[in-house]
């Protein structure tokens, strides 16, 4: 079987755990912080993992991470 190749901007965005689950970042914490809440901002932080309805396809985009 032939080499897949992986989708260049998801292995930016995702990682995988070591019993499979895929993490992410979680999203709006890229610019206008100033309105946003101090208390939001905080929650944002953290790391999230993806859906399990999105979970199969990340997967397939980065077969070898």
């Amino acid at each position: 079987m032939p080499k897949l190749k992986t989708h260049s901007g998801a292995k930016k965005r995702f990682n995988l755990t070591k019993s499979g689950k895929v993490k992410r970042a979680k999203a709006f914490k890229r610019h206008i912080l100033t309105k946003k809440d101090t208390k939001r901002l905080r929650g944002l932080r953290g790391t999230a993992y993806a859906d399990k309805t999105n979970a199969a396809t990340v997967r397939e985009m980065i077969p070898y991470k």
